[in-house]
């Protein structure tokens, strides 16, 4: 399969969603020098093949969440899928990757405090099959985007 072709102009009205998803179609038009109905019929485009999802994206700190952590799982093989599975039921959890290496599965978590930290690490070692957790906690986040272009 593959993937959808985006142009230089799908690319543009990404990055100013992007930046800012709620500026309008006109304000986009101007400044990509097209018209309003070029960047709705683009936009409706890139929502129906599923390269654009529109969502508001939350500051974590301005909630309180102001602890978190990557961690690096090794897992018994047979069971991976049910690991990640058993993973994507923790609120804490907001990332799940797998990867290849010595480690099948990279998280992240995310949460209030420290000491919430400590108990979701206590929730995630009682997850069958998981054989070993490295751990690092992050201190502060220097960049977190969503931009792709």
């Amino acid at each position: 399969m593959s993937s959808p072709y985006i142009d230089e102009l799908d690319k543009g009205i990404i990055k100013f969603l992007a930046n800012d998803g709620r500026m309008s179609f006109t304000e986009i038009a101007s400044n990509l020098f097209v018209t309003e109905k070029t960047i709705r019929t683009r936009y409706k485009h890139l929502l129906e093949q599923n390269i654009l999802n529109v969502v508001g994206v939350v500051d974590p700190v301005a909630i309180g969440i102001k602890a978190g952590a990557i961690i690096q799982l090794k897992v018994q093989l047979p069971i991976l899928e049910q690991v990640i599975e058993d993973l994507k039921k923790l609120k804490e959890v907001r990332f799940i990757t797998s990867i290849s290496g010595k480690y099948q599965v990279i998280i992240q978590v995310a949460v209030p405090t420290y000491d919430d930290l400590s108990a979701s690490f206590k929730k995630i070692r009682l997850i069958p099959g998981l054989e070993e957790m490295n751990t690092t906690v992050q201190l502060e986040v220097h960049k977190n985007t969503f931009e792709y272009f």
